[in-house]
């Protein structure tokens, strides 16, 4: 059996208004290599956003590997760290308050994602001195800032 590709990934998402235009971005690296991915939406939310920015990225993976992931979003870290997500598939999708799990779609997605890839979730702290965080944090932004103008459309 071959070894697995190791793959660092960063992410970020940004919203102005929650809900609002929005963006997100990642930064896949392997040794000296690396690649920057950024999306957004008209209309959206930071939570959503920073989901994205994670599924994009594995969904930018041509083979299975071992991914780090790392995100300063308490939301998606806590969720696989604290499985959070376990609870919610027991529950049929519903939160500790009985209410549906919001972005439940995005979440299947992610799910299916990171159960191909071998995946670790590590939090980072946001706006600090990290200088993936700080360039996924930028990519998000500029984004979210492109799709501005885009709400009406």
């Amino acid at each position: 059996m071959a070894e697995l590709t190791e793959v660092t990934i960063y992410t970020d998402g940004a919203c102005s208004g929650n809900p609002g235009p929005g963006g997100w971005g990642s930064i896949l690296m392997v040794g000296p290599h690396k690649k920057e991915l950024s999306g957004g939406e008209a209309v959206t939310t930071n939570n959503r956003m920073e989901l994205m920015a994670v599924i994009k990225a594995l969904e930018a993976l041509t083979r299975k590997c071992k991914v780090n992931i790392y995100s300063d979003s308490a939301y998606v870290v806590n969720a696989f760290n604290q499985d959070w997500i376990s609870g919610w598939i027991r529950n049929g999708w519903k939160n500790s308050a009985k209410a549906p799990v919001a972005n439940s779609d995005l979440w299947k997605r992610l799910i299916e994602l990171t159960s191909y890839h071998e995946t670790t979730f590590i939090k980072v702290k946001g706006h600090a001195d990290n200088e993936y965080n700080n360039r996924c944090d930028q990519l998000a932004v500029e984004q979210s800032r492109l799709f501005a103008g885009k709400e009406g459309e």
